[in-house]
């Protein structure tokens, strides 16, 4: 039967030979995608969760308004 730290290091070799173990995600520079902090929104719509329609201009009050986008992992 194999200890722990042997199926360990078996596990860490086979990646490495696979070359998996030492990869890095990409780095994306976020200031080059999608809309930036303080840009202006374009005019949209929508239909809520009741299924009434919704509009960027309905929403905005005196002072402007914040969107939020969030995206759930679980989705």
């Amino acid at each position: 039967m194999m200890n722990p730290r042997s199926a360990i290091a078996v596990v860490a070799i086979v990646l490495a030979a696979a070359g998996l173990a030492a990869q890095t995600p990409p780095i994306v520079d976020t200031s080059k995608i999608g809309p930036q902090v303080g840009a202006v929104a374009p005019a949209f719509s929508g239909t809520d969760q009741s299924g009434k329609p919704q509009s960027l201009a309905a929403a905005m009050g005196p002072r402007g308004t914040m969107l939020v986008f969030f995206r759930s992992a679980d989705w």
